[in-house]
């Protein structure tokens, strides 16, 4: 547990570095975080994150700091050496794992990403309980977090999943389907996002990487995007676990209710407000612009599905919107195939042209067909061959 606190805290620690360098956080913001970042990088003896940053000339470099925070590595690895090589003189197997993963634990603190992982790897080769190789994979996810390596991310998560082939129990289980949720949604994957949190939503308890109101945050935004009507009411909207919090989020709560109950005016609202949360966080900001426009795309179609036809002066009305923003937005959308709609400049009105479902279905089996026709005509003559 007093690992997953240290872990919580360098995940806390690499979201302040992510707003020291995001240009749209105020400077006054960004002197206590310089202040806040130092403090977390001194007590855990961060030297290649305090010169990387330095160099980067996010912070200024103390050499005396830099000497001091050296000594304090160097005198606390040899104390690590000296309880490793006493186990494995005097002690059974179990005490020898535990020393080594104490020095892997250390590694981590202080941020020596790839010693950490060979020291990691070190362990596992004393480790025999399928839990204990587990929580190995975990930590190495969490250093994967904190620098945002996906690769490694990737190759942790199947390497867990093969691990849970030979057993373990279900909250790791459980706790796997957060991580791989994370992962999802940092890589765009949005939809399989969605399912992963909604799954975890009674049994939550990854607190080394966020909150459970946070955790909310991620599910309900991921849902919206991904989910029909339906799935959406029954799985997020009366959700118990998410009704009990979501009142705590800004904005969260007018954002989902107003979308689902077709309060497209309050639903704008909310959604600039929620728009700034998107920006400043670490996992979203890089599809900050994607993510707002497919939730435009689900609320404009939504809007549209009711109308055969319909002014785009009442469409701009119901959204609180002017007339030229709307017909700038439909445009867009319209031109990138995200809406099935026409413009009528002339009579100023919005026709809908909803592809027939069963009609797509219909031409993509033949489509089908007619490709697997080919194939099989291409092996018989190389069989005739």
């Amino acid at each position: 547990m007093e690992a997953q606190e240290a872990l919580n805290a360098h995940l806390v620690l690499s979201h302040k570095i992510f707003l020291l360098t995001n240009p749209d956080v105020e400077d006054i913001d960004k002197v206590r975080l310089i202040d806040e970042v130092i403090s977390s990088i001194k007590s855990d003896f961060m030297v290649s994150l305090y010169e990387s940053l330095a160099g980067k000339g996010v912070i200024e470099l103390d050499q005396s700091v830099l000497d001091s925070m050296r000594k304090s590595i160097d005198d606390e690895l040899k104390k690590l050496d000296e309880k490793i090589a006493d186990a494995e003189e005097n002690l059974g197997e179990s005490e020898v794992r535990e020393a080594h993963l104490a020095k892997s634990l250390f590694y981590i603190r202080i941020g020596d990403k790839d010693k950490a992982l060979e020291q990691l790897k070190l362990t596992e080769t004393k480790t025999v309980a399928v839990g204990q190789k587990m929580d190995l994979v975990f930590y190495t996810l969490q250093v994967g977090l904190f620098d945002m390596d996906f690769d490694l991310i990737s190759k942790s998560i199947d390497k867990a999943k093969n691990l849970f082939e030979e057993g373990g129990d279900w909250e790791r289980k459980n706790r796997l389907k957060v991580y791989e949720g994370l992962y999802c949604m940092s890589t765009r994957d949005f939809k399989k996002a969605a399912s992963l949190f909604l799954d975890s939503i009674s049994t939550f308890t990854t607190y080394e990487l966020f909150t459970y109101d946070t955790f909310i945050f991620y599910t309900v935004l991921t849902s919206i995007i991904s989910l029909d009507r339906v799935s959406l009411k029954q799985k997020v909207v009366d959700a118990p676990e998410i009704l009990t919090v979501i009142g705590k989020i800004p904005f969260l709560s007018e954002f989902m209710n107003s979308l689902y109950d077709c309060q497209y005016k309050s639903f704008f609202t909310a959604f600039a407000g929620l728009a700034e949360q998107v920006k400043f966080d670490r996992y979203l900001q890089r599809h900050f612009r994607y993510y707002m426009r497919e939730v435009r795309t689900v609320v404009y179609s939504q809007f549209l599905e009711s109308y055969k036809s319909v002014t785009i002066e009442a469409m701009a009305k119901a959204f609180g919107v002017t007339v030229e923003f709307i017909d700038l937005e439909l445009s867009r959308f319209i031109a990138a195939g995200k809406l099935h709609c026409k413009i009528d400049k002339v009579a100023g009105v919005l026709e809908t042209n909803r592809p027939d479902a069963k009609n797509a279905l219909y031409q993509a089996t033949i489509k089908q067909g007619d490709f697997l026709l080919n194939r099989i005509q291409k092996l018989s003559r190389v069989i005739d061959l």
